[in-house]
């Protein structure tokens, strides 16, 4: 058996998504044979990539840019990582039967093949982010993916700002936390509140690195989408921590970008040597926890 590298490069692919499908999923064909060609091992895409985030109004009409797993953009993806010899982690809105439909993450490995799927379990229902009409809950659990360059963890948007989703998913045994993301400000209020938004948002991330010591990336969308007058414009800022939550690479707030970055092994085991948080949890403590509150 080959040896196991000490590293592994991962690519976030920060993108712009238009209203055509097909010339979305054309782009990030695109950079997924980019990141390739740049040494990547696993190239990451953004959450729901294919289109427009259109949960920002519920609209029926919208259930029909769903598609089955597998089927037509899981294929190409699937021939995509399999061409380029990379892992790709990808976000599809899936049809799993009339009526019932998902926000999933899949996983492709370096030949193409579909090691499964993670289905958001979180679900939000916010001013233009009106999930809950569009997505039935996971029910797959937290996954973890053992694929030939690392152990993905894969996590989407919402899920971010749950400290037992990460939990979970690194305990599962996962050497990095994957988020693709959806996320922006709404225009109106960025002047008062925009600042705090993105950091609270990065910070959230940052520390389930340092609680679980493991790395974490989240690749977000940028642009802005929807009506002039209001919708979302979405903040960028991709990046990648180590497990200590050190920011090793950033993307900006307002262009598409590759985002590379070359995560070393030996930092979650040299991280977990001095800060044991896993050693010790009180793991005999924290049954309320599955409790919705405690009075």
């Amino acid at each position: 058996m080959a040896a196991v590298a000490d590293q592994f490069t991962v690519a976030l692919v920060q993108m712009r998504c238009g209203p055509n499908p097909e010339e979305n999923l054309r782009r990030a064909l695109a950079q997924i044979e980019a990141a390739a060609a740049s040494g990547t091992d696993v190239v990451c895409l953004p959450e729901l990539f294919r289109t427009p985030y259109f949960c920002q109004r519920e609209a029926p009409e919208f259930f029909d840019l769903a598609e089955p797993i597998p089927g037509p953009t899981s294929e190409r993806l699937a021939e995509a990582a399999r061409r380029a010899g990379v892992v790709v982690v990808a976000s599809l809105f899936e049809r799993r039967s009339p009526g019932v439909y998902h926000n999933t993450a899949v996983v492709f490995d370096t030949d193409g093949s579909l090691l499964g799927r993670y289905r958001k379990m979180h679900i939000p229902d916010d001013p233009l982010y009106y999930e809950k009409y569009y997505f039935t809950p996971g029910d797959l659990g937290f996954q973890v993916f053992q694929t030939r360059r690392a152990r993905i963890g894969t996590l989407v948007c919402w899920d971010q700002w749950f400290p037992e989703a990460a939990r979970l998913t690194a305990l599962r045994g996962a050497e990095i936390l994957v988020y693709p993301t959806a996320i922006g400000w709404h225009p109106r209020e960025k002047a008062a509140y925009g600042t705090v938004q993105h950091q609270a948002w990065e910070l959230m991330q940052r520390s389930h690195a340092i609680a679980n010591g493991v790395w974490v990336a989240a690749v977000n969308r940028v642009g802005h989408e929807g009506p002039s007058d209001g919708g979302l414009e979405f903040w960028g800022a991709s990046f990648v921590c180590d497990p200590f939550g050190v920011v090793v690479a950033r993307a900006s707030h307002d262009r598409e970008e590759l985002l590379l970055a070359t995560c070393d092994r030996r930092r979650i085991e040299t991280t977990r040597r001095h800060w044991p948080f896993l050693r010790d949890r009180r793991i005999d403590a924290y049954a309320d926890l599955a409790r919705r509150w405690l009075e």
